[in-house]
């Protein structure tokens, strides 16, 4: 008899195993989640690079960080928080929303509301058995569950510093935004060591709800970043989603978006920056189920040394979506021989009544730009520090102002 031959396993799947082994029993509203995802995630091989979706986004580097849950955290050295700032740290140990007053507006959502929503975002339905989002359901201890009502005047910070602790933490978000509604949130990822930030953030948006949303994430080369953004958006509803990402050692952003019945407004903005031998990938999908819609997307890229940048951006048009306008753009900055960027809009359509436009472009600075400054008198590591800074500087601008008190451009500068 002729035994089968022994599939070969990752390393990863081996990492996988391992943390699950060291995980506390199921616990709490997230309870019911954990146990499904963690069954799920047993049999759920790891992604690799020879899946479509992850044939440029090598995971390989996370199963060299430890594989435990983190359940302490130091507190970041976050800048001074002002009177328009509600600033909440997440710390793996404890309730982050312990002895916080929440600005008027927002309201925490009970167990029974957690239980009902938790789960249930139309693009996690169809996201069952992605690996990244079942890591995070099987590990995260807790979710910060909230609802808003009317305009909350106060930007809502969420901050997560990872420090140099080693082994992985999971932030699990859910923001319930009613008719008419109003919310900034800026949520910023810290990390300067070897481990895992597991990201997800859920988002109902009910009719005329306005979010600004900001993703500040600032890493280690020896850490690892998986954000996973899913949104509702309902008719009327309007969407600013702006992402920052800089230091990772490997990188991915996940923002998924459904128009449910079209009308809405949706504005991504997205920036990363690699060198060495980073890498970060972006992976955006917006679906339009509804006519009249809107969606303005521009991702760029700057990528140093022997980094690497990939992006991915799929709209979907189906019959239905009549009337929808849609612009994708990607821009995207090489500043050395060795890197590298790959780039693929990708716009599915099926109605014939749209005005949809995509385009890429990858380049270096500009020569003559670069001569119309030193012409000036300016030196070309300035002149060209100036191009950079203004090429950034487009996304930035659009993080909630709360952002700024956090450096952003210094420090993606510095870094490049």
């Amino acid at each position: 008899m002729v035994e089968a031959p022994i599939k070969h396993r990752s390393a990863l799947n081996n990492w996988r195993d391992k943390l699950l082994d060291r995980l506390e029993p199921p616990s709490g509203p997230m309870a019911d989640l954990q146990a499904i995802s963690r069954n799920q995630l047993e049999s759920l091989p790891a992604p690799d690079c020879s899946q479509e979706d992850w044939r440029f986004c090598d995971l390989a580097p996370i199963a060299e960080i430890e594989p435990r849950q983190i359940f302490s955290l130091i507190k970041p050295a976050a800048p001074v928080v002002t009177n328009q700032v509600t600033r909440v740290v997440i710390g793996a140990d404890q309730d982050p929303l312990a002895g916080v007053v929440l600005p008027e507006g927002l309201t925490l959502l009970n167990e029974t509301e957690l239980k009902q929503s938790l789960g249930n975002n139309s693009n996690l339905a169809t996201s069952k058995g992605h690996w990244p989002l079942e890591l995070n359901q099987a590990i995260a201890p807790r979710v910060i569950g909230l609802r808003v009502r009317g305009k909350v005047e106060e930007t809502l910070e969420l901050v997560c510093d990872a420090g140099n602790n080693r082994g992985v933490i999971a932030v699990h978000v859910l923001l319930i935004l009613e008719e008419k509604s109003k919310l900034e949130l800026l949520q910023v990822q810290l990390s300067a060591g070897a481990n895992l930030t597991s990201v997800v953030v859920e988002v109902q948006l009910q009719k005329g709800a306005q979010l600004q949303h900001g993703l500040l994430a600032l890493g280690h080369p020896q850490s690892a970043l998986l954000a996973h953004l899913s949104v509702d958006q309902e008719p009327t509803s309007e969407l600013c989603q702006a992402s920052v990402c800089q230091g990772w050692g490997v990188m991915r952003h996940e923002p998924h978006l459904n128009q449910l019945d079209g009308g809405a407004h949706t504005e991504l903005r997205a920036l990363q920056l690699v060198n060495s031998n980073q890498l970060a990938d972006t992976h955006s999908c917006v679906r339009f189920n509804g006519p009249e819609g809107a969606l303005d997307q521009l991702h760029k890229a700057v990528a140093a040394g022997n980094g690497r940048s990939v992006f991915n951006g799929v709209v979907q048009v189906p019959r239905e979506a009549q009337r929808t306008n849609a612009a994708q753009l990607s821009r995207s900055l090489l500043l050395s021989d060795r890197a590298r960027i790959d780039t693929k809009p990708e716009l599915k359509i099926v109605a014939d009544d749209v005005k949809c436009a995509h385009g890429a472009t990858v380049s270096r600075l500009q020569q003559d730009a670069l001569f119309y400054l030193q012409s000036r008198g300016i030196a070309p590591p300035q002149a060209a520090q100036l191009l950079l800074r203004a090429f950034c500087d487009e996304v930035i601008c659009m993080l909630p102002p709360a952002a700024h008190a956090w450096q952003p451009l210094a420090r993606l500068l510095d870094a490049v």
